[in-house]
């Protein structure tokens, strides 16, 4: 693959990463606006002595954290603010550094979500087919909310993909990776 091609698939990976970023945005918003209204309701339920709260709002919360975690991984690897361990990472100097990234989004990163879209496919689809709802009273359907593993997967597959195409020039050079943060030491 040449390089122009590289870097334009890169690209738009990196471009639909932003967008499922800028949805996730949204969907943390509505989040927040659904959870406050679940404590309000519940404490003022209690106060005036209504119920006004249900397994709806709850369920919805739970569906929007779950959509907002797997629907953001793919934006959070682009920049670089996912969690990392770095007991050791910090005592190699940058080049060992960029090796272990480079080897751990082959050989650990993009096996793992193929995996996990692979694995999720069946479940998913069967829950669809079932029309599967929710075993709470009053609860949403299961149906719609899990094909986001699987799509989680594939962005944070896509994006990993496009990371270990990026760091694979910045491997072979003692350069910086476009996304890697300045380096800061306290």
């Amino acid at each position: 693959m040449g390089h122009g091609a590289r870097d334009r698939i890169v690209r738009a990976i990196d471009a639909l990463s932003e967008r499922s970023g800028r949805a996730v945005a949204w969907l943390l918003s509505l989040l927040i606006l659904i959870c406050s209204f679940n404590a309000i309701a519940r404490w003022g339920g209690r106060f005036i002595g209504v119920n006004l709260s249900s397994n709806v709002y709850l369920e919805l919360q739970w569906y929007l954290f779950a959509a907002v975690f797997l629907l953001g991984g793919a934006t959070t690897l682009k920049h670089g603010a996912h969690v990392r361990v770095d007991v050791l990472h910090d005592r190699f100097p940058p080049r060992v550094r960029r090796a272990i990234e480079h080897a751990g989004t082959w050989l650990l990163l993009i096996p793992f979500c193929a995996f996990l879209v692979w694995i999720s496919i069946d479940p998913v689809l069967h829950s669809i087919e079932l029309r599967e709802d929710s075993p709470d009273p009053g609860g949403l359907p299961r149906w719609w909310v899990k094909p986001l593993i699987p799509l989680g997967a594939a962005l944070l597959l896509l994006q990993g993909v496009a990371e270990g195409l990026r760091r694979r020039d910045a491997h072979a050079s003692t350069a910086t990776p476009p996304t890697a943060e300045p380096e800061t030491r306290l």
